[in-house]
């Protein structure tokens, strides 16, 4: 049985939610954040990345969320909800799946360098760029649920799985709230956080959800 080792309010969340969709039984192990917020040693000596989310699966130590979801998709999953290399929406599920990191990575370089107390503008090129990227795929996002009703094509996927949490949860951190300006954004979050395996998973390992 797949072990997941579930740090309080983080990415793992979705992994919970993965195997709710899937129908797949499941250990779900807690770890509380620290004072500093930070995960304990007992998390971190689990993969060397010491980063949520972290599987175990037999003698398998498996940490990143890419990963974990398209490895129990096609090996637990009967690849339900992967999509094949032969249909034509695969480029689309590779894109999507990688929106996660690619807006984490936005959100977390304009912090770093606000942190220093810079501002945009003509002279730092970094956050002027770094905006200009969580723009773009912000825009991508927009046009893309204008088009399909989910992110990896007509069916819902792992891609779904993968994004929601930057959707959500983000704005937490300081990430864009989704309002009005993406109206199709919005729409497609509020679609998604009615399914019943999602509703569950949160209550289990959201958020707002706490050590059972």
């Amino acid at each position: 049985m797949i072990t997941i080792h579930h740090l309080g309010v983080s990415q793992s969340d979705r992994i919970v939610w993965l195997m709710e969709e899937l129908g797949l039984p499941y250990e779900l192990k807690w770890y509380d954040r620290g004072d500093d917020f930070l995960a304990p040693p007992e998390y971190r000596a689990l993969h060397p990345a010491g980063t949520a989310p972290i599987i175990t699966d037999g003698d398998l130590v498996l940490a990143e969320s890419t990963a974990i979801v398209e490895y129990i998709s096609r090996k637990h999953g009967e690849g339900r909800l992967s999509v094949d290399v032969d249909s034509p929406d695969y480029p689309h599920y590779l894109f999507w799946m990688q929106f996660n990191n690619n807006l984490q990575c936005a959100l977390f370089i304009k912090a770093a360098v606000r942190a220093t107390g810079a501002e945009p503008g003509p002279g730092n090129l970094m956050l002027t760029t770094t905006q200009r990227r969580e723009d773009g795929l912000y825009n991508a996002l927009e046009q893309r649920l204008g088009e399909s009703e989910y992110l990896g094509g007509a069916a819902f996927s792992c891609a779904d799985i993968m994004s929601m949490f930057n959707l959500t949860s983000l704005g937490m951190l300081g990430g864009r709230e989704i309002n009005d300006s993406l109206p199709n954004t919005r729409a497609y979050v509020a679609r998604i956080a009615a399914r019943p395996a999602y509703q569950k998973a949160m209550a289990i390992a959201g958020p707002g959800a706490s050590r059972p």
